[in-house]
């Protein structure tokens, strides 16, 4: 299969690696002339994926109209604040018939929508697949095995996603709970900033482990509130997820949290990286969202007072500690 992925950031690059190695022909498109250069000349992304050798069968192109030619897979990676751009302006280069796989996470400013939904939107005669799970970009570059789900309301299409991507180190399963997978992918990674401030200011494995906990919570309120199903929470582009990017090192969230809980400004951290922190825009976009649809969200107030408010992150931790009293499970 001819397969164009769209986007030359860390996890781009991890899937048009998949790809190739997948034995399918795979164009990357990359917005940066040096992303398209190294990945051709030299089979790295050392600006955005450093330490990853990739597959030489990769083209990249920074030309839209030759990545997407007889593409039958269009892959979207590009960042979520950007992606209805990326969809709208090359919209009719892609194929008639083309399936169109989601792979960024988030939910987009001012409309509030899902990324599926942005697509959907851009590409209404094209079926559209999420793919969310816990998955850091350079693991899956160097082979280490891994997870992650397909979702779709068109079984057909998940099943083809599922066949596309999978590998002897990379398992694809399937779901047809669409909202759920992408509100977990999504505010997944509002949780690990919140888990980074936490470390950052010096709180212990107790506050993470209740952060995670109350986070998933959190999650699952409004994916079910959206019309997701609770169970999907518990799956891999839930619990899944959201314990890998809480935890590990090679979280960006996590590692932008952990610099504001030690007092740098949010500016001057973002200022420094090229990378996306998604959480950084979810945050503000799944405060709206929690507000429109009436769920209460505190964990992601309290880091929207932090980041856009400049409350000081002791005090809205306390603040999230001094809540009336409640049950854990609430009718």
């Amino acid at each position: 299969m001819r397969c164009a992925v769209i986007g030359g950031g860390a996890w781009g690059s991890a899937l048009a690696h998949l790809l190739a190695q997948g034995g399918h022909e795979t164009c990357l498109w990359a917005r940066e002339a040096d992303v398209a250069a190294h990945l051709n000349l030299s089979h790295a992304n050392p600006r955005f994926l450093p330490g990853a050798t990739l597959d030489a069968r990769i083209h990249a192109t920074t030309d839209m109209a030759e990545a997407l030619g007889g593409a039958q897979l269009v892959l979207y990676v590009a960042p979520s604040h950007v992606l209805r751009d990326v969809v709208r302006g090359a919209a009719h280069r892609v194929e008639p018939g083309a399936l169109a796989v989601v792979a960024t996470k988030g939910i987009e400013r001012g409309t509030l929508a899902l990324m599926t939904d942005v697509v959907r939107q851009e590409l209404p005669q094209h079926g559209v697949v999420a793919v969310s799970g816990p998955s850091f970009a350079l693991e899956v570059a160097r082979g280490m095995p891994t997870a992650v789900v397909a979702a779709s309301d068109d079984p057909a299409a998940a099943a083809a996603v599922q066949r596309v991507l999978s590998s002897p180190v990379f398992r694809v399963y399937s779901n047809d709970d669409v909202v759920g997978v992408e509100v977990g992918g999504a505010l997944k990674n509002v949780m690990a900033v919140a888990t980074g401030i936490a470390e950052g200011v010096g709180l212990g494995l107790n506050s993470r482990a209740a952060l995670i906990t109350r986070g998933l919570a959190e999650m699952t309120r409004l994916g079910v509130a959206l019309g997701a199903r609770p169970e999907t929470f518990a799956g891999l582009a839930g619990m899944g997820d959201l314990v890998l990017t809480c935890t590990g090192a090679l979280s960006r969230n996590r590692a932008v949290g952990l610099e504001v809980g030690q007092g740098r400004a949010l500016a001057d951290v973002l200022a420094a990286t090229e990378s996306v922190a998604e959480g950084i825009t979810t945050t503000d976009s799944a405060r709206a969202l929690a507000e429109r649809e009436g769920v209460d969200m505190p964990i992601v107030r309290a880091i929207s007072r932090i980041l856009f408010e400049q409350q000081a992150p002791r005090d809205a931790l306390a603040d999230l500690m001094g809540r009336e009293l409640r049950p854990e499970r609430d009718a």
